[in-house]
């Protein structure tokens, strides 16, 4: 196969030995730069996406997509009617009524301060992955059975690890909407039967909540109707568009809210560190393309004799300038290619073996997941490419406007 001219003198001066030895060595060392930085640069970026996409879809399976409140305060008044109405809107795949309150939780041995959920047990698995998450029991156990037993409640797993209860175990709940004495308010106590533990991943939820009826959290509570509407989409990603609409043709008297904008600082924190981490290792690139010009430099100051002999042979200036660019850009090409290997076959290890392990009551999840996006690959790949080429742009002109004359002059 012919190897065209000046790639073949390119090869000849990267793999010179002897005495340009110390400009292959720096050659070396700036390919190994080039790989050390795309390889950092994609397993950064890999860590940041896999932590994004981890916590967001934990957030988005443990809550809904769209929440609906009544203006006014006082409360969903007619629960079934507005569920059926949000439910029969476009996009619309899953709706239930929920309270919400906040209750101290006590097994007898452990006390924690939890949020209290009412829920429908029939529709609220069509809003959460609360139903699929059940590592014992279920919801449908919160109905109960017979007047004789307990209400039933279902807490997370983390929050019964905590308390060190199992399920069929019994626990009180204390809420602050107590009822009037002629001492003050007294808090209402109330008895329960734990029915179902769930894992949902995230701790916020896995540690301090608790699932009972709507009934139960109506007397518990103290609320005459349920607090807002849940709701799920048939796509996650336009929940803030479809949140609109349904806002729109519910009427003035209904706002909404998605899910994308109750956790949008949290996302926002999320992508500025992935950018800032970015630009930071990123940097890396650069000083290996720093390396990149100063071996190209001494190379041409190596070389003025053999330029110049080219020259007087008729190789034109163009030639010249393309001997150097060559050089320059397989340096930059090798590098990119064992960084962008190195950096997938690390981010697949580092996330199929789950290796490195974080606080989950800090980050919310147990383990660092490393995702590549393809994206993210491809600019990497062809920023780390372009900026070794730029790096050969400087050495390169020099090298073409070498004096034929002169070079051999002095040489």
């Amino acid at each position: 196969m012919d190897v065209p001219f000046e790639l073949y003198v390119a090869l000849r001066y990267l793999l010179a030995r002897r005495k340009q030895a110390f400009i292959s060595l720096i050659s070396l060392i700036s390919t190994l730069g080039v790989a050390v930085g795309v390889m950092a640069l994609i397993l950064a970026l890999a860590l940041m996406t896999g932590l994004q996409g981890e916590l967001r879809d934990r957030i988005v399976g443990s809550a809904a997509h769209v929440y609906v409140w009544k203006v006014g305060g006082d409360g969903i008044s007619e629960p079934e009617q507005d569920t059926r109405r949000v439910l029969a809107l476009p996009h619309v795949t899953g709706a239930a009524p929920v309270i919400l309150g906040k209750a101290l939780i006590d097994s007898g041995r452990e006390k924690a301060f939890i949020t209290i959920k009412g829920i429908d047990p029939d529709l609220e698995g069509t809003v959460t992955d609360v139903g699929k998450a059940m590592q014992r029991g279920s919801l449908q156990a919160l109905k109960r059975h017979s007047e004789d037993e307990p209400d039933g409640i279902v807490i997370g797993h983390d929050l019964a690890t905590q308390l060190a209860v199992a399920v069929g175990e019994d626990v009180s709940v204390l809420t602050p909407e107590g009822t009037l004495s002629p001492m003050g308010i007294i808090p209402r106590m109330h008895r329960f039967r734990v029915v179902g533990v769930f894992s949902l991943g995230l701790y916020e939820f896995d540690s301090a909540y608790g699932f009972v009826t709507l009934a139960v959290a109506q007397h518990l509570l103290d609320r005459d109707h349920p607090d807002y509407i849940e709701a799920r989409v048939d796509d996650m990603y336009a929940a803030p568009r479809i949140s609109e609409e349904i806002e729109r043709q519910l009427g003035g008297s209904y706002v909404t809210q998605d899910w994308a904008d109750m956790n949008k600082s949290l996302f926002s924190a999320l992508w500025l560190e992935k950018m800032a981490i970015s630009i930071t290792i990123g940097l890396i690139v650069m000083v290996a393309a720093l390396n990149i010009i100063a071996s190209l430099v001494l190379l041409v100051m190596e070389k003025n004799r053999d330029i110049a002999i080219l020259k007087t042979m008729g190789s034109a200036a163009g030639s010249i300038r393309t001997i150097f660019m060559l050089q320059g850009l397989l340096i930059g090409i090798v590098g990119t290619t064992f960084g962008a290997i190195g950096g997938l076959g690390v981010s697949y290890v580092l996330d199929r073996y789950k290796l490195i392990r974080v606080p989950v009551d800090v980050y919310q999840i147990s383990y660092v997941p490393f995702v590549v996006e393809p994206l993210d690959f491809v600019v990497v790949v062809i920023a780390a490419v372009l900026i070794c080429f730029v790096a050969t742009i400087y050495p390169s002109r020099q090298a073409a406007k070498l004096d034929p004359a002169q070079a051999l002059r002095y040489s």
